[in-house]
């Protein structure tokens, strides 16, 4: 399979009717503390990290001599302790040096190995805490504040708050809006959305329900689903796979397998050699 630039157009056979392309997806292993060895899934074409991979970035090497391409977003706390700007741009040399594309606010094309082209989206998506509605938003903010708590991450020399989450969020929204109005015109054969932050509240974890906090972990981006064949994320330390009805097309898929902490049983369940089609 190779990755290509979006600009470099589909590649060969785009038009013709293939087999759907294999992903394996990964999130939220934290592997700057927790044990894990992340295996190769017989089959695939491709390897998500869909963040929170390391928060050291130290155990992104596991993935340098990967037999598929590698594409990541980030998590939120890939930022630990930084400088948003600076750990951003450390991250992309880090990942590039390990031959791991970095997408942040990024499109490529994927060409499977029957040729079969399809579009990739990524961006870490921070939340907006809009989940619950604008009326709902001081609330979730105030409850976003774990952010300047257990992130420690910084901005232009001030804490990386809530507020300062949002705004960022919001341009991850703009950005992401903006690349799925694009139809595919014949260029791509199907469109894969890549966050860390989830689309929906749909993805909620169970444990915690709808309260306040899960607007830091889920954003209100249901308008948005219709516009992609499949939406990879992570954050939540939780498994979901359902879809969102289309109309006229196929529903949409939205996955996340994330692996999360061991101590809380979150591990449990998980099927990290998993395939899914796009």
């Amino acid at each position: 399979m190779l990755v290509r630039r979006a600009h470099e157009g589909p590649g060969r056979g785009g038009s013709a009717i293939m087999a759907p392309m294999r992903l394996q997806l990964l999130s939220d292993l934290h592997l700057e503390t927790e044990p894990f060895d992340p295996e190769p899934a017989p089959g695939a074409e491709c390897l998500v990290l869909a963040g929170d991979i390391d928060a050291s970035w130290a155990a992104l090497e596991r993935f340098a001599d990967w037999p598929v391409p590698v594409l990541m977003v980030a998590g939120n706390h890939e930022f630990d302790g930084r400088d948003l700007d600076a750990a951003l741009a450390g991250l992309r040399e880090r990942t590039a040096a390990l031959g791991i594309r970095l997408l942040e606010r990024e499109s490529c094309l994927m060409t499977g190995d029957d040729g079969r082209v399809v579009r990739v989206l990524g961006t870490t998506r921070w939340c907006d805490f809009d989940l619950f509605g604008a009326t709902q938003r001081e609330k979730a903010m105030r409850a976003g504040e774990y952010f300047v708590r257990v992130q420690r991450s910084t901005r232009h020399g001030r804490p990386f708050d809530a507020a300062a989450v949002r705004e960022e969020a919001l341009a991850c929204r703009d950005w992401l809006e903006r690349e799925l109005a694009d139809p595919p015109r014949g260029r791509w054969a199907a469109t894969l959305v890549v966050t860390h932050f989830a689309p929906s509240g749909r993805s909620a974890d169970p444990r915690y329900g709808r309260q306040p906090g899960t607007a830091s972990f889920c954003n209100a981006d249901d308008d948005l689903l219709a516009r992609a064949d499949v939406w990879l994320h992570g954050h939540l330390h939780c498994r979901h796979d359902y879809t969102a009805p289309r109309p006229g097309a196929a529903p949409t898929r939205v996955v996340c397998r994330a692996r999360g902490l061991v101590h809380k049983d979150e591990h449990l369940g998980l099927e990290p050699l998993g395939l899914i089609s796009v």
